[in-house]
């Protein structure tokens, strides 16, 4: 309620400041991507971050350096957000190299705090396989950067990465509570929280973005709570549960790679290969495509939520 609340009172303000310095996302017809017709203000990140920050250090225990590393390594991504969007609030682009710099920099802080990859459980034996540490090292920072990444290119259509991020902190909450992990169900929570507030002005037709700053962070957290979560303790078919929550991101995104791979495209580069606009050229209209992906999503989670309680 307290990251609802908060995000619900900070988006109108901060909304009006964005109209008076320009901080908007203006349309261009010319380009697929950009299907809205007015402009839209890009500030409902900042409003996300307090309502997050707010609530989490009002509930969640702020124990040795974790907490400090979380709040320092959020900080960094909704930084380097808040920055590409203003590149282009001016019709600019920030090049990829800070960008990529800077979210394993906020990766790399959080691997330094102990929420860590550490390895799995082996089912057959009882025994946990504890990884090498190169290998615990590598296989963190590639989940945190890849969801980071991930939701921020789902962010293309009203309500559509508010909604993908609702529902897999959702299952990313029920799935903590039944590990009795209360710190990572309190983040997700508060998660859930922030997200439905968002959707409440982001819902078609969207009154404010939350842009890259906002996206980013959604998915750097929810990273973090399933790092901190769902992977721990698992066996290695339980593995897919916290990956099956995030289904929709994960899987169209790696599509949307290999095919800007083979066509010999930057992977940053933005287009409109994702499945929200192959759906919208179909003949889906943006509702329907947004509860469509959504009920995929939500039937993603259900799936993981079954492995969780089969206790495989």
């Amino acid at each position: 309620m307290v990251s609802f609340l908060v995000v619900l009172l900070l988006i109108p303000p901060l909304r009006k400041l964005a109209f008076r310095i320009d901080f908007v996302d203006k349309p261009k017809p010319d380009i697929e991507r950009k299907i809205h017709r007015d402009p839209i203000p890009l500030t409902a990140g900042l409003a996300i971050f307090a309502g997050f920050v707010i609530a989490y250090a009002a509930f969640v225990p702020l124990e040795g350096n974790g907490s400090l590393s979380l709040l320092l390594a959020s900080l960094l991504i909704l930084g380097v957000g808040l920055v590409d969007d203003w590149y282009k609030t001016r019709g600019k682009e920030l090049a990829a190299w800070p960008k990529l710099i800077v979210q394993l920099s906020a990766a790399v802080i959080v691997y330094q705090s102990g929420v860590v990859f550490y390895g799995f459980n082996n089912p057959f034996t009882g025994q946990d396989v504890l990884l090498p540490v190169w290998l615990q090292f590598t296989l963190t920072i590639m989940w945190i950067f890849g969801v980071t990444t991930v939701i921020n290119f789902m962010d293309g259509m009203d309500g559509l990465a508010g909604g993908l991020s609702a529902i897999s902190a959702v299952t990313l909450f029920v799935v903590a509570l039944a590990k009795g992990q209360s710190d990572s169900a309190m983040m997700a929570i508060i998660l859930v929280g922030a997200a439905v507030a968002y959707l409440r002005y982001n819902k078609p037709p969207a009154k404010v973005f939350m842009g890259d700053a906002g996206a980013t962070l959604f998915g750097f957290l929810l990273a973090v709570v399933a790092l901190d979560g769902a992977f721990k303790g698992a066996t290695m078919l339980s593995l897919a549960i916290p990956i099956l929550a995030l289904g929709v991101p994960i899987f169209d995104n790696i599509f949307v790679v290999i095919k800007r791979i083979r066509n010999g495209k930057p992977i940053y580069q933005a287009d409109a290969t994702q499945a929200h606009y192959r759906l919208l050229r179909s003949g889906l209209n943006p509702k329907q495509v947004v509860l469509f992906l959504c009920l995929i999503n939500a039937c993603f989670s259900l799936t993981s939520i079954v492995l969780l309680l089969l206790n495989v």
